[in-house]
């Protein structure tokens, strides 16, 4: 499957399992109040669910994976990891997608979040992060992309393969949910900026 295919199956399971209900309603009640411990909590089961639904095998705390040789809810303290369901591939997989879910309010740990995914070898990287409104979010995006991936050189930067997203979930954006709520932004590598999709 090609990475571009790969960021459209799990955006497409993503958006589906963020419409179901009683999802839906968990996470606007917490982004609403800004409860961003549940926010994260309920992002999780939904981040989980939209990889199954992919497809994957998935590990979160809370959701713990048996299929590798060691056990466990994260691995590499990546919030969320998925891995092919292929049995065809070794005990060993590695991950085809990585996914942080950063509540922090600062850019400089959103930006933390982004670096560790950075650093992975994977086909899809995410980064989820909460803003209060449309335009605090595009600040953060560009002082994040700045931040870290303006400390790249151009050869680390295209060396990146794979997708590298930001999703930011938006307080103001919640009547519209998921459409409006959920804004997605795609590292151009090549470039070095992120561009909305």
């Amino acid at each position: 499957m090609s990475q571009t295919s790969l960021f459209d199956l799990w955006r497409t399971s993503f958006l589906h399992v963020v419409q179901e209900q009683e999802i839906a309603a968990n996470l606007k009640a917490a982004s609403l109040n800004e409860d961003l411990k549940n926010w994260t909590s309920c992002l999780t089961s939904a981040v989980v669910t939209s990889c199954q639904k992919s497809g994957w095998l998935a590990a979160a705390k809370g959701h713990k994976l048996d299929e590798l040789p060691q056990a466990g809810q994260e691995y590499l303290s990546i919030d969320v990891m998925a891995f092919a369901s292929s049995p065809a591939i070794g005990r060993w997989k590695l991950p085809i997608a990585a996914f942080e879910l950063e509540n922090h309010r600062t850019d400089a740990r959103v930006g933390y979040s982004l670096w560790k995914v950075l650093c992975l070898r994977t086909e899809l990287r995410v980064v989820f992060a909460f803003r209060r409104d449309w335009e605090e979010s595009r600040r953060s995006v560009d002082a994040i992309c700045r931040d870290v991936v303006g400390s790249l050189s151009v050869p680390e930067r295209v060396a990146v393969t794979g997708n590298t997203v930001l999703v930011i979930g938006n307080r103001g954006g919640g009547e519209t949910f998921p459409w409006g709520y959920f804004k997605m932004w795609l590292l151009d590598p090549k470039v070095g900026r992120f561009e909305k999709i």
